[in-house]
């Protein structure tokens, strides 16, 4: 999936150097939608370029005095873009929240220790749609246009909301259990 987002993010911005890429896509929240760090980032950006589908455009020096390495999509570069957007865009998995394998042995755990991991994934969900609020209020949706990100984005915060409600239902239950 990073060589999609890298190849994509190049087509909006070409001649962007990887650490602009890199910020547009912590900047966007792309993170819900892959697992990356900085290592895999430039891991999968080195690989796009000895594959032959990124090219530099240009290199200058920078104040710091390392080189500043811009990068453009290259035509096989742009076939591999379709290619994956097919691969990516055709499948549907499910969402895998690892809290859903401790609640699988919940009775079988102290319940106030439960008590609090559910209390840690209500605070997590909480952060997590104020992120995105914050994505949504800085984000519009011109007329006459669709802005898929933002799209997902909205679909994101509504199944979180969903979350946090289920979660609090939990911890209510649980709490009402204890009393």
């Amino acid at each position: 999936m990073i060589p999609l987002l890298i190849l994509g993010l190049l087509i909006q911005n070409p001649g962007a150097h990887g650490y602009e890429l890199l910020s547009l896509m912590e900047k966007r929240h792309y993170k819900y939608i892959v697992n990356f760090t900085k290592g895999s980032f430039y891991y999968n950006l080195q690989q796009l370029e000895e594959k032959g589908w990124i090219e530099q455009t240009q290199q200058n020096p920078s104040t710091g005095g390392r080189e500043i390495r811009n990068f453009k999509i290259t035509e096989s570069g742009m076939a591999e873009f379709e290619e994956l957007m097919v691969k990516h865009g055709t499948k549907s998995e499910y969402v895998n929240l690892q809290c859903y394998g401790a609640l699988l042995f919940a009775d079988e755990y102290d319940k106030n220790k439960l008590q609090e991991l559910i209390q840690s994934q209500i605070d997590q969900t909480k952060t997590r749609i104020a992120l995105l609020d914050e994505y949504l209020s800085d984000t519009q949706e011109l007329p006459g246009t669709i802005n898929y990100y933002r799209r997902m984005n909205e679909n994101s915060r509504s199944h979180h909301l969903v979350n946090l409600a289920w979660f609090e239902q939990l911890r209510a239950e649980i709490e009402g259990h204890n009393a």
